[in-house]
């Protein structure tokens, strides 16, 4: 398989910042969190996002349902 320099560099990095969290994915982004809260510049909101319906999405059974 052909090496590829750049993929390597990337995996190194995420190894590196995951085993700064101590191993914890969930340590790390609470770290990412706590460096976007300092810096008063956040990347993401903060609140949770749904998802909307636009009631496209009918169950087939309900027309015949409601006669």
């Amino acid at each position: 398989m052909t090496r590829n320099p750049v993929l390597e560099e990337l995996y190194a990095a995420r190894e590196k910042l995951l085993a700064d969290a101590g191993g914890d994915a969930h340590n790390y982004l609470e770290g990412v969190r706590e460096r976007e809260r300092a810096s008063g510049r956040l990347l993401s909101a903060e609140e949770q996002r749904t998802m909307r319906s636009t009631g496209a999405a009918v169950h087939a059974g309900s027309e015949s349902e409601s006669r």
